[in-house]
């Protein structure tokens, strides 16, 4: 997918960016000319002119690590994207506290992280892009997603916190909630459902434009929203689900 983004002589890290949505947006920022960084638990999956960091998200210390090392070595920080996030498929009576634990961990506090190492060095430059990855499950009621409908919802939430808080310092935050799309995630849950293809038939028609989204179109609206066209836009929710919330 072409892009006319302009990220030239820009820095963008990117949570989660080996794989699915994450690599998307990384290969949209590439073209734009961004030097991307791209934090993963496993970044051997990362667009080749990437930058690949091994990190945990849910560690502040890591992170913290990564931040400080982009901008030793590239000398600024332009655009932070919270996208790394893990799954699971349980409501709350058979979901456990370890698992409740592990998706806030990732989900939750892997966005907080991102965002509390990277405000220090966007408000002394008194601008700076952060997008995170939220879900369709943080606005709407999805059977057997409570773990995961908390955590995008906590997303959702601190998004629009840290909007408001630093406005005037220049720092936008917004948040993009996919509908389903074709990613590793989903395919992991689809291939291991009971009927697989039954199950894809129905998360791709369960949305008014019948198919699921294809990790370039959820990529460009997170894009979109670090660039300098979205420069009066913060605080945002935008849903990118083909149609399904407003179903």
């Amino acid at each position: 997918m072409a892009t006319t983004f302009d990220f030239a002589g820009q820095t963008a890290i990117v949570t989660g960016g080996a794989s699915g949505i994450g690599a998307a947006i990384a290969r949209l920022l590439l073209d734009g000319g961004a030097v991307v960084i791209v934090a993963d638990r496993d970044p051997g999956g990362a667009p080749a002119a990437a930058i690949g960091r091994r990190v945990d998200v849910a560690s502040f210390d890591e992170v913290e690590r990564l931040v400080d090392w982009t901008v030793a070595r590239t000398g600024r920080i332009d655009a932070m994207f919270n996208n790394a996030a893990v799954n699971a498929f349980t409501d709350v009576t058979r979901s456990t506290v370890e698992e409740f634990d592990r998706l806030m961990a990732v989900n939750g506090r892997g966005v907080y992280n991102g965002i509390k190492a990277v405000l220090p060095h966007m408000v002394k430059a008194g601008r700076g892009a952060i997008v995170n990855t939220g879900s369709t499950a943080a606005i709407m009621g999805t059977p057997d997603r409570a773990a995961y409908s908390a955590s995008k919802g906590a997303v959702s939430a601190l998004s629009r916190q840290v909007a408001v808080q630093y406005a005037a310092q220049g720092v936008r935050c917004n948040c993009v909630h996919p509908g389903s799309t074709d990613s590793p995630m989903v395919a992991d849950v689809i291939a291991s459902s009971a009927d697989p293809e039954a199950t894809r038939r129905r998360m791709a028609t369960r949305q008014p434009i019948g198919r699921m989204a294809q990790p370039e179109e959820i990529a460009s609206a997170a894009v979109f929203l670090a660039s300098d066209r979205a420069s009066f836009i913060t605080g945002i929710d935008l849903v990118v689900d083909g149609g399904w919330t407003a179903a």
